[in-house]
């Protein structure tokens, strides 16, 4: 897998990232303005802007005009907000490659922002923040980021407070859009079949009149912890959800290869340690799993399960005992050349579609501004040694990084925090 990267005068970024053997072209716009870059009275405005580039431009004043052009053309679409950026997309044969680019290239540079729209999609915005209020699942990764960087833009949530989307207006849009949506701060990522000198000319002439003012930067996240942290919410579930995790490190630190790894040895699968004893040894959850979020300047590892909750200590006991062996213990041979090549080959795998190639490409990008293609993702990976992962392991699993977040039918959370101890 190849990519080209092209740097335009007006500071926009543009990726090429071919697949010939692809059925679809995928063209994917990143802005450096997620959830990390507002202040506390606009939290939430990155995704509600998101959705208001649907509702409507000079050209396609209305939604269903939005809609109505990439439903007839068998699009996929949508948009999404992080904490680190926000993203418009299209996919489409091919052949409709030109209608695409005019679409999100539109709704990206030119929404009017109509006041009626906006106190509309008010409703449309606090509905979805209900409704991850309803899927505990979900909503325990907010109450974990909560607890691991409080009131910070790290730690609110990426949809906002709904008192805010209440008072939020039109100069308000306007403004945000004008301090970020910049064309040095833009990258268009293109994968999946195309022509790559007639993509890349009419991209570069779709942006031409996108604005070069001064862009507005983000707060870094302070990092700041000196014990075990617990988060109880007490809520009537039939599943209690919990993450356990810890502080880590940012994208930047050549140990992420490692701690790849280690993410994929205690639960990044079914044969993984986690899955293995609470699972498969304690019947104890149906879902158990570890993954690791990496930013530009904080990251965390985390454990996620869903049990009764009669069985939470134990559950937490497993866990922690987890952590304790693989920072005690090297990893065998073994083990580190399944998790390497499990690790290596969902990669692969998971790169089959031009819209996830795009979002490859594109994530590193617009956080790092460093690209590195898979098989050299994949070359890193397989370098790692049982040392390193040990090391990694023995660094971050410590008691004063422990961070537990809880929703369930529970109310006593005090005895949590005399459970989170490695010692």
């Amino acid at each position: 897998m190849t990519f080209k990267k092209l740097t335009l005068k007006n500071g926009l970024r543009i990726i090429l990232a071919p697949k010939e053997d692809s059925l679809a072209s995928t063209i994917l716009i990143l802005v450096e303005a997620g959830s990390k870059y507002e202040a506390r009275e606009v939290n939430g405005l990155s995704h509600f802007l998101e959705h208001m580039c649907f509702k409507g431009t000079e050209r396609r004043p209305r939604a269903i005009d939005i809609a109505s052009e990439l439903d007839s053309i068998g699009s996929l679409y949508n948009a999404f907000t992080g904490l680190e950026y926000t993203g418009y997309f299209a996919k489409a044969e091919p052949r409709h490659f030109d209608t695409i680019l005019d679409v999100v290239s539109d709704i990206y540079l030119n929404q009017i922002f109509d006041q009626k729209e906006i106190n509309k999609e008010r409703g449309v915005i606090i509905e979805e923040i209900n409704m991850y209020e309803d899927l505990p699942m979900r909503r325990v990764h907010e109450l974990f980021t909560e607890l691991l960087y409080g009131d910070q833009p790290a730690g609110w949530s990426i949809a906002g407070r709904k008192e805010i989307i209440q008072k939020l207006n039109r100069e308000d849009f306007i403004k945000y859009k004008g301090e970020h949506y910049l064309g040095q701060s833009t990258i268009v990522v293109l994968a999946g079949k195309f022509d790559e000198g007639a993509a890349a000319e009419k991209i570069e002439n779709a942006f031409s009149q996108i604005k070069i003012t001064p862009k507005v930067g983000k707060i870094k996240t302070e990092e700041k912890q000196e014990k075990p942290g617990v988060c109880l919410k007490s809520k009537k579930t039939d599943q209690t959800h919990l993450i356990l995790g810890v502080r880590a490190f940012d994208v930047f630190d050549e140990r992420k290869y490692a701690l790849d790894l280690l993410v994929d040895i205690l639960g990044g699968s079914m044969s993984s340690r986690l899955f293995q004893k609470i699972r498969e040894e304690m019947g104890a959850a149906y879902y158990v799993r570890a993954g690791a979020d990496l930013f530009s300047d904080h990251g965390y590892l985390a454990a996620q399960a869903g049990i009764d909750y009669n069985r939470i200590e134990a559950v937490l006991e497993a866990i922690l005992e987890e952590f304790k062996k693989i920072k005690e213990k090297p990893v065998s041979d073994a083990e580190l050349e399944k998790a390497k090549e499990h690790s290596v080959g969902t990669l692969m795998l998971g790169l089959e579609t031009s819209d996830a190639l795009a979002g490859f490409y594109g994530d590193q990008e617009v956080v790092t501004r460093r690209l590195v293609s898979p098989q050299e993702l994949a070359s890193k990976i397989r370098k790692v040694k049982a040392e390193e992962i040990q090391a990694v392991a023995s660094e971050i699993f410590k008691d004063e990084r422990l961070n537990l977040a809880v929703i369930g039918p529970l109310t006593n959370q005090e005895k949590f925090e005399k459970i989170l101890t490695l010692r």
